[in-house]
Parts: C-alpha cells; structure tokens; sequence
C-alpha cells in the first residue's frame, strides 16, 4: 500500500521534497567514509559493519515506531518483503565492501568509487524498471562515471 504524501497532492511541494531528501540523503552518505574511517583504526571491518548495522537497525526500529508506521505492516505484500529483503542483503554487503576498502585505503578514493553506483542504477533501472533517460541525462551519468574515476586518481606530485 502507498503511503500517503506529506505534501499532499501539490506537485510542485513534492518536487522541492524529494530534492531536499536527496541532499540530506548525499549528506549522511558523505559523512559515513569520514566517521567509519576514524571508528575503524583498530577494529575489523566486518565487526565495524555489524556494529553499524545494529546501531542502524535500533534507530530505524525507533523512528518506525515514533512515526507510528507498524500499523501499516500487515499490508505489506511477501513480493514486497522479499524485495526489501533482498535490498537489505545488497545494501549489507555494500556496507562490507565498502567497510573493507575503507580499512585499506584513502576515503578520497574509496568515495568516489562508491558513487559508480549511480551510473550501474541508472542502467539497471533501465533494463529491470523500464525507465528511460533523456540524453542529457546520459551525459550526466557518464559525467558521473568519469568523475569518479578521475577523483579516485592517485595524487601526483
């Protein structure tokens, strides 16, 4: 079952909405290389993503619970629980490997790397979503792609 929107039905409310949920979005996923970097000094990586798992999973059970959302649980469909779960399990092992090449390398380059994921989910979103880029935004995800590769260049000099 769909969620009802915060904006209601107003467009234009709901445009600005998710741009500001993207950013803040881009913002926490920025902050989480500098903070894992720091945290995993003399911790395992895999240790470190559990841990990062457990402190996540107790504070999404706490925000489900303040918004009141356990009431719509009954609704939700086995297809949509076994994607969400499968989304879970890509998201976890994103974590490790992410966790792991922050362990050994600069969050400079590991960052950068890590953002191939917006070209790969606009592909993937195209042949499994049937969603179709316009070609200017072609060249922003192959802007993206190169951005990241160059970024994630050694330091010269």
């Amino acid at each position: 079952m769909a969620e009802s929107s915060p904006c209601g039905d107003n467009p234009r409310m709901l445009e600005q909405k998710w741009l500001l949920y993207a950013v803040l979005s881009a913002i926490s996923a920025a902050v989480v290389g500098i903070l894992a970097k720091i945290g995993m000094k003399e911790v395992n990586p895999i240790l470190a993503t559990s841990l990062r798992s457990i402190v996540m999973m107790l504070f999404m059970l706490i925000v489900c619970s303040i918004k009141e959302r356990w009431t719509n649980l009954s609704q939700v469909h086995a297809t949509a629980i076994v994607m969400i779960a499968l989304s879970g399990v890509a998201g976890a092992t994103s974590w490790l490997f992410g966790f792991e090449a922050y362990h050994i390398a600069r969050v400079s380059q590991v960052a950068p790397i890590d953002k191939l994921s917006v070209p790969l989910a606009a592909i993937l979103a195209v042949i499994f979503l049937r969603e179709r880029p316009t070609g200017v935004n072609w060249i922003g995800i192959a802007l993206i792609a190169l951005g990241a590769y160059l970024t994630a260049q050694p330091a010269r000099g």
